[in-house]
């Protein structure tokens, strides 16, 4: 049975007439948005034991002691927990009936006259399940998209009265929560693209499903997760930095994989620029690379995470099928130099008209798009099965009437064949290693690095559900 979806009016108002939820609420850089939902309701005596906003420096250094950054995870982090600490020592035992305890934190920046910059924020809570129980925490970072500083507000405050509910009320199904945070508000107006649970009350969820979730929800066009599974938002990684990645199904990681990208970061750390101590790597997965006959199966992706994980690597996935959708996404966090590493038949499919007739434009719109910010591809070459001439990005052919466009890209260095690759990796197909590994053979491991054949042999991964 599908959720019903309720209003900040409704869930507020919940909140307030329930006996066992005493909370409260600090709220800096869009107003006390928040809050003011449970004042405008009614019954705000019966869950709201203060609220505040230090907007000034001084006085919330006074408070929360010197941060580096006012509106970023660590200084959301510090005011929950002072809140919650200071709620919690002074009222525990005091109260007539058994309560369930919360703090509620933001730290946001909104348009302003002075400030024309991406809006965004962090909010968070800390709740107790069970009265007198530890607690637990649901965290998020919030894009407003909205282009007035009114309507910013107004949908900060919207979301924060989801999150609370959730927490209090929804707990018990992490997903419900994700699902709840939009509720009353076009999704239009605000992305939210880091969730993170923890606490008792979420043992057992893994935070890399539930970024797969604001994906697969359309919340966020992307979501993004260290090696240890650590999930981040996209500025705490990639601000600022020169980013490479590469795109894959990496069902499972193949030598191909992991050569492609060596021979991509051999190239772009040679660009102008580009130092390699500073280059960030990607492993992106669309949600049309997870989906198999429609579904994402959640095993299978972890299994695809975990062995990108002993690899090192961070996991980016994305909702941008199209190339010059997920450059945008990335040129959101830097100014810096992009690179992508994908082969041939990727290539190929970049060139197929066919993807791009809900532009304008068309295939020079997205190519305008793509290519306008220093953004490079880095081509892997491509034996071809049936008559094993190598196909490189050299001598690649494209349409007749796109040779002309496809030219002047190579000669400008926007496309680049890489070389001193290896060419006995080049028959290795992920989709022959999974049959292999789902048929019970013996003769895969050589195709895959070695330190995720071990993995998939001790966990039994990649097997069919």
């Amino acid at each position: 049975m599908p959720r019903e979806a309720t209003g900040p009016n409704q869930k507020a108002l919940a909140i307030n007439l329930d006996p066992e939820t005493f909370g409260v609420f600090a709220e800096i850089g869009a107003g006390q948005e928040v809050a003011r939902w449970f004042f405008r309701v009614g019954g705000a005596a019966g869950s709201i034991a203060k609220t505040m906003s230090a907007y000034d420096m001084t006085v919330s250094d006074a408070i929360y002691g010197k941060s580096d950054r006012y509106v970023s995870r660590q200084r959301l982090q510090t005011m929950v927990e002072h809140e919650y600490e200071l709620l919690r020592e002074r009222l525990q035992g005091k109260r007539s009936s058994p309560t369930r305890f919360f703090a509620f934190a933001d730290t946001v920046t909104a348009k302003s006259y002075s400030r024309k910059g991406e809006s965004h924020g962090w909010m968070g809570v800390r709740f107790q399940a069970v009265p007198e129980g530890e607690p637990s925490d649901v965290l998020i970072h919030v894009r407003m998209l909205d282009p007035e500083n009114l309507l910013q507000q107004e949908a900060i405050g919207v979301v924060g009265v989801n999150l609370i509910h959730g927490a209090l009320y929804e707990h018990r199904d992490a997903t419900g929560v994700i699902a709840g945070l939009a509720d009353g508000i076009d999704a239009r107006r605000v992305e939210i693209d880091m969730v993170k649970f923890s606490g008792p009350a979420f043992r057992g969820v893994d935070n890399r499903l539930m970024s797969l979730q604001l994906v697969a929800q359309g919340l966020a066009g992307a979501a993004m997760f260290t090696a240890n599974g650590e999930v981040v938002q996209a500025s705490e990684i990639i601000f600022n930095r020169p980013i490479l990645v590469e795109r894959g199904s990496f069902r499972p990681v193949t030598h191909v994989n992991v050569d492609m990208l060596r021979a991509a970061l051999a190239h772009f750390i040679q660009e102008p620029g580009v130092r390699a101590e500073d280059v960030v790597v990607l492993m992106e997965m669309t949600l049309g690379n997870l989906a198999d006959g429609g579904q994402i199966d959640h095993r299978d992706f972890l299994d695809r995470v975990d062995t990108l994980g002993t690899l090192g690597q961070t996991v980016l996935v994305s909702s941008y099928m199209e190339f010059h959708r997920l450059a945008s996404y990335l040129h959101r966090y830097t100014k810096q130099m992009v690179g992508v590493a994908l082969g041939v038949p990727t290539l190929r499919e970049i060139f197929d008209e066919r993807y791009y007739e809900n532009l304008d434009g068309g295939i020079l719109e997205s190519f305008g798009r793509l290519f306008k910010n220093q953004l490079k591809l880095y081509v892997y070459p491509w034996r071809e099965p049936a008559t094993g001439a190598l196909v490189t990005a050299g001598n690649m052919r494209v349409a007749p009437h796109l040779r002309h466009l496809y030219q002047y890209l190579v000669e400008n260095h926007l496309i680049q064949g890489l070389r001193d690759i290896t060419e006995a990796y080049l028959p290795i197909l992920s989709r022959e290693v999974l049959a292999r590994i789902r048929a019970g053979e013996a003769d895969w491991d050589g195709m895959v690095p070695p330190e995720v054949a071990n993995l998939i042999r001790s966990r039994g991964l990649f097997q069919i559900a």
